[in-house]
């Protein structure tokens, strides 16, 4: 007969009083303000599992590792607090790394809590033994290896200071075996925490912030541009209060997407190598460019050599390393972005900039709508059509969390975002498989919104299993499956550039309808426009999670796009009617 779970308690150990390593570690946690985490219990870490059960806090099974690092990922992308990610050792471990990557290039507070086996075994390649430390050193900000139960309170506490401090990201506290088995006094210290050489705060110099007022008055042709900076930060009020005094478009990177609202007149959308042609043709003509929270990445600069030549360029940016990293600018600015707003704003001249504006507009010709009631669906249906309506369904208010792929650039030009933290997707390390957990970290976060996970039906099968995680949590998750019969995007390049050789994208996915019925959920297949809108009724009036298979062209491509290596404004555009042919395609072997 199993024997009961102890009693869940909320009342917090006093300091003296002696505790397991394993107690120690929820201690620290319920003060640190976890309420759940999502964790896969093994040997090396079964210490803490069996201790977990006298704490409040929710834990979530996963049914991969992999799954329990996106689940923390997309719980602290949609809350913006700190995600808790557990497993063991060895291949619980370097399961959770594909995550953690993931947190490190997207700037996602985590922290990852590893079992190790015993101390006294550490270098003997026992069962189980991986150095998790030295696995994670180049993708964590910083990591831990706890020895000693009397290392557990400081430990954690700076890991959760330094996941969350200047540019935050991702940690890994790695605990002997052992060390979550013996005893100590626990003492809790609330002193603030100062870690020699480590420097997360930095503020402008007034001299910067005048010079930035100079230059943006002087400006006749400028551009902001938002990243993921502006969402973290949470300064969207400070944005809109800077572009309506001082008249400047805003173009926006895929990961800062809802910092500045879609349906704002002086919004322009994506830029980059998906981005909208007229933001990339307004970036290249400008003669100031304002990056505000952004890295300049290869996906958003195409060609070095010809980005921005026209504009001085001012550079805000929390994180120094990323200074003149990959674009050398006029004038950086390293401090929060939303204190260097709120600094800016009362020195700035109000301007109109009609000319500029209308001259944007211009740009943007018959493509500045993409109406899609009139694209010709010729008995097919197309990603835009299941995207736009999910949209025009939705209100522009659903959590959207996409895989990544063609789907997520659809998703990035047809569902207008108004809100921060309304899009979660992988920008950095493009991580196929990341929805699904990630949407049920953010339904743990979020749990009165309307989520659904919008991915290609090869990112979906890398973490489907995780629809059992669905059903045995009992939240309710939306899917739509934009089922193309290839990896889609891979599929795109090899059409442009590789003479149409499909190698190893054709792919046979399962009955995804019997496939989510086989997990206890509700399936659907919509194979044409007209039954778009009713399933998306049916999936938001059920109680449950929903799976639709949206059965979609082809050999469909996102449009416009730059070829790698290519000017930003020099892009493949859409072919005016079916089978006609590209514009001109530039043969590369660069992908």
């Amino acid at each position: 007969m199993n024997a009961p779970l102890p009693t869940r308690t909320t009342a917090l150990s006093s300091n003296g009083t002696e505790l397991t390593g394993a107690e120690i570690l929820w201690e620290v946690l319920v003060r640190e303000g976890v309420e759940v985490v999502f964790g896969y219990p093994g040997g090396a870490i079964m210490p803490a599992y069996d201790a977990m059960a006298r704490y409040p806090i929710h834990h979530v099974l996963t049914r991969h590792e992999q799954g329990a690092s996106h689940m923390a990922d997309g719980y602290a992308r949609a809350s913006g607090k700190v995600g808790v990610a557990v497993a063991t050792s060895g291949p619980g471990a370097t399961n959770l790394v594909t995550g953690i990557a993931t947190a490190m290039l997207d700037s996602i507070p985590l922290v990852c809590i590893t079992g190790q086996v015993p101390s006294f075994l550490i270098g003997s390649d026992a069962f189980q033994e991986t150095d998790i430390t030295g696995v994670t050193l180049p993708i964590t900000k910083h990591n831990y290896l706890v020895t000693r139960p009397e290392e557990l309170v400081p430990m954690l506490r700076e890991a959760f200071y330094v996941a969350t401090s200047g540019r935050p990201g991702p940690v890994v506290v790695d605990i002997t075996k052992d060390a979550q088995q013996k005893s100590c006094v626990f003492e809790w210290d609330d002193t603030p925490i100062e870690l020699p050489g480590y420097r997360p705060e930095h503020h402008a110099l007034p001299a910067d912030l005048a010079k930035a007022v100079e230059m943006i008055d002087a400006a006749e042709r400028p551009v902001v541009l938002a990243g993921h900076g502006i969402v973290k930060a949470q300064a969207t009020e400070e944005l809109l209060a800077f572009v309506e005094k001082a008249d400047v478009p805003v173009a926006s990177t895929l990961l800062g997407l809802g910092g500045m609202p879609a349906t704002h007149p002086r919004s322009l959308g994506m830029m980059g190598m998906h981005g909208e042609s007229w933001v990339n043709e307004a970036i290249q003509q400008a003669d100031l460019l304002i990056a505000l929270g952004m890295r300049f990445d290869d996906r958003v600069t195409g060609n070095l050599k010809t980005y921005g030549q026209n504009a001085k360029k001012i550079h805000v940016e929390l994180d120094p390393a990323e200074i003149n990293k990959n674009v050398k600018v006029d004038l950086p600015i390293v401090g929060d972005v939303k204190e260097v707003l709120q600094q800016l704003l009362p020195s700035l001249e109000a301007k109109q900039r009609t000319p500029w504006v209308e001259h944007i507009d211009g740009l943007k010709g018959e493509s500045a709508v993409r109406d899609i009631q009139a694209m010709p669906d010729e008995g097919r249906l197309y990603a835009a059509h299941v995207i736009h309506d999910l949209w025009r369904l939705t209100s522009g208010d659903a959590l959207i969390v996409t895989d990544v792929g063609q789907h997520q650039m659809w998703e990035a030009q047809y569902y207008k975002h108004d809100h921060p933290r309304k899009l979660l997707t992988s920008g950095g390390l493009g991580t196929m498989g990341f929805a699904l957990p990630a949407a049920i970290g953010a339904r743990f976060a979020k749990p009165d919104d309307e989520i659904w996970v919008i991915a290609g039906d090869g990112g979906f099968q890398m973490t489907a299993p995780e629809l059992t995680t669905l059903l045995q949590e009992g939240v309710k998750v939306n899917v739509a499956i934009i089922n193309n019969g290839y990896l889609g995007m891979v599929r795109q390049w090899q059409e442009f550039f590789y003479g149409g050789r499909y190698v190893a994208t054709p792919m046979v996915s399962p009955d995804f309808v019997k496939l989510a019925e086989a997990h206890g959920l509700k399936g659907l297949r919509v194979t044409e426009r007209a039954g778009v809108e009713p399933a998306y009724r049916e999936a938001q009036a059920h109680p449950g999670a929903v799976v639709i298979d949206f059965r979609v062209e082809q050999e469909d491509a996102v449009y416009p796009m730059v070829a790698s290596g290519r000017d930003l404004n020099d892009m493949i555009r859409r072919p005016e009617r079916k089978g006609a042919p590209h514009n001109p395609i530039f043969e590369t072997g660069e992908d």
